[in-house]
């Protein structure tokens, strides 16, 4: 079995690496989520992070670490979300080229940001097609940057985690997203290193319940996801971020797209915040348990990210009667 290969101190190194290079997200506690779910309520703004979401930090605590030879190579990376805004964003901010593998799937929303902020795109059929054309190009040369099967992508992740239990180090039980499992393995292993008795759960949705499936299987297995949360969609985990599960997640709770995007409109109109289904869905799992957990928890949200299309929000609101 594997065993998870990212400490504290690699976290907290990665914290001193990337300061500056990205926000210190506000996380605050709120009177509106907490009296919906009647417990106390943090909530952690990473959907105001650069780039629209906590990759970032993944990200530059990778290429910061990258000697000058690797950097020149040019990086290659493989996503149809916000790994691939947060690579271009980081590439084009140092000036290294940078390519991205995408599933023709991918929202013309996300295609764009990343061309954006300097990264090429390059379309193809699938997510397992797109792998195999990353790790050729890494064999010809380019320095292949895994979207969440890596120590230092991992690392940078979890100062998420390290600045949430700062500023609210009376938390109890945590509530983060998964996708390929990246985030919550470097989040949950700051958050549990500072704090053992606190609870996380891990959060998908109904359509890519790709850590759930693998749990049960015992090993990774390969998901054709269909959520409308696209970037909790990872056609697979893997070994790594499987132990992590193993090890930190107290549960996943799986809920359904359209009461997601019911709390991504709540927590638009309440909070004054955008939330992408990958972020909201961590409500809407609060939601299903808070009545129990203790009278006195003080329940951590993190709501992750905010790259959404206002048309595809209103296409969803159509669609399920909203």
């Amino acid at each position: 079995m594997a065993t998870f290969d990212v400490s504290l101190s690699d976290i907290e190194a990665a914290r001193a690496r990337i300061a500056g290079l990205v926000r210190r997200t506000p996380a605050f506690e709120s009177a509106d989520v907490s009296a919906l779910l009647g417990r106390r309520t943090i909530l952690k703004f990473e959907a105001l992070q650069i780039a629209g979401s906590f990759k970032v930090r993944g990200v530059f605590n990778k290429v910061m670490g990258l000697t000058e030879e690797q950097r020149a190579r040019g990086l290659v990376t493989v996503s149809g979300g916000n790994h691939a805004i947060a690579l271009a964003k980081v590439a084009g901010t140092l000036g290294i080229d940078a390519l991205v593998l995408m599933p023709k799937v991918t929202p013309r929303f996300n295609i764009d940001l990343t061309e954006k902020y300097g990264g090429r795109v390059e379309l193809c059929e699938d997510a397992a097609e797109a792998f195999a054309k990353a790790e050729a190009y890494g064999r010809a040369g380019m320095l292949f940057v895994h979207p969440y099967d890596d120590p230092a992508i991992i690392a940078g992740h979890g100062t998420v985690g390290l600045e949430f239990i700062d500023d609210f180090p009376d938390l109890t039980h945590v509530f983060m997203s998964i996708g390929g499992g990246g985030f919550i393995a470097g989040s949950a292993a700051a958050l549990k290193s500072k704090s053992p008795a606190l609870t996380i759960y891990g959060v998908e949705t109904t359509g890519a319940e790709t850590m759930t499936l693998a749990l049960k299987a015992g090993a990774p297995v390969t998901i054709r996801a269909t959520s409308l949360a696209r970037t909790l969609g990872a056609p697979f985990v893997t070994d790594r971020t499987l132990e992590a599960a193993r090890t930190f997640v107290e549960r996943i709770l799986v809920v359904d797209d359209k009461p997601v995007v019911e709390d991504l409109v709540w927590l638009l109109q309440t909070e004054k915040v955008l939330c992408e289904p990958a972020a909201a869905c961590v409500l809407t799992a609060a939601r299903g348990v808070a009545e129990t957990l203790p009278a006195d928890a003080v329940v951590g949200l993190v709501l992750c990210g905010s790259n959404v299309a206002l048309d595809d929000l209103t296409g969803w609101r159509q669609q399920f009667a909203i």
